[in-house]
């Protein structure tokens, strides 16, 4: 959904997407962009292939029960005809932000693994990439994988962490944001019958996610993370936001939780949010006012 409102949105000019593993394997990330590129009649825009797996290695976690075995809510799409480039995500990120530095806004929707090997590559990649506007994390709130963690950090906190502490012109939309916008059984029924250029198709594809829903948290409707998060890149007026360093756990009982020092209190030691640049966490959401601009977006005929 949000990247088909990034292809209604002609203010934005999307330089390629960038595939990683969350809801399905990196590989079935980058058929599903692919396949969206084309839908929108964007065949033209790149699509780079990220890692298949977090910076510690081993098998990543793909929960393919959210959204099907497919990703796009077991609909089952013909395969698409283009292909992805050559260069890996990291190696396309880093060309991106070096070709046009100070103008590139990268908008992160699952795990941060490609933007910290990008980091890696390139030390000059945070201060030439212009924001980096980030679904993941629960700030002082309850996860979703476990009650510590939000699944897109969850999915590599070794390499969130290396994106919160390097200094990029960083914004955080967390799910105690994005899980107070939703779409209800109404407004999805809504959709479908708008005539907007590709409701009947996102339809299908909330379906699955829907039911998930219903079973996981008893909402008869869709949660709008990502569409939320496009949202807060183009319109950063209808949120408001909190200063201050986050890290990640990335070990023991709470790996992947999200901890922002709020700067309420002097410490009297250093300690390990010390030294690190602050980045800006999504506060709080004008739900109608972005749930009207989601409507318009996907209604769009």
């Amino acid at each position: 959904m949000a990247i088909m409102m990034a292809f209604q949105t002609p203010e934005v000019e999307i330089l390629g997407l960038t595939t990683i593993f969350g809801n399905v394997t990196t590989e079935d990330a980058t058929r599903n962009a692919l396949l969206l590129c084309e839908i929108a009649g964007c065949q033209n825009v790149p699509v780079a292939e990220g890692s298949s797996g977090p910076l510690k290695g081993g098998v990543p976690r793909v929960a393919d029960f959210v959204h099907g075995s497919d990703g796009l809510g077991n609909i089952f799409l013909p395969p698409p005809k283009a292909n992805k480039i050559e260069k890996s995500a990291s190696e396309f990120l880093v060309e991106k932000v070096s070709e046009y530095p100070g103008e590139i806004s990268v908008l992160a929707l699952g795990p941060l693994t490609n933007l910290a090997l990008a980091i890696k590559r390139d030390s000059s990649f945070a201060s030439k990439v212009k924001r980096v506007v980030i679904l993941g994390g629960s700030f002082f709130a309850l996860g979703n994988v476990n009650p510590a963690a939000e699944a897109n950090i969850y999915g590599d906190p070794e390499a969130a962490d290396i994106v919160f502490t390097s200094g990029a012109n960083i914004v955080v939309v967390g799910i105690n944001i994005t899980t107070q916008v939703q779409f209800t059984d109404a407004d999805l029924l809504e959709l479908k019958e708008s005539g907007g250029k590709h409701a009947q198709l996102l339809s299908n594809m909330c379906k699955f996610y829907r039911d998930w829903h219903v079973k996981s948290d008893g909402v008869y409707g869709i949660f709008l993370h990502d569409p939320v998060s496009f949202v807060a890149l183009v319109r950063p007026d209808l949120f408001t936001y909190k200063s201050g360093v986050v890290r990640v756990e990335t070990q023991g009982l709470c790996v992947g939780h999200t901890l922002m020092d709020q700067g309420l209190k002097k410490w009297n030691a250093s300690n390990p949010w010390t030294g690190y640049s602050p980045v800006s966490v999504a506060w709080t959401v004008n739900v109608d006012a972005v749930l009207k601009y989601i409507r318009e977006q996907l209604m769009k005929p």
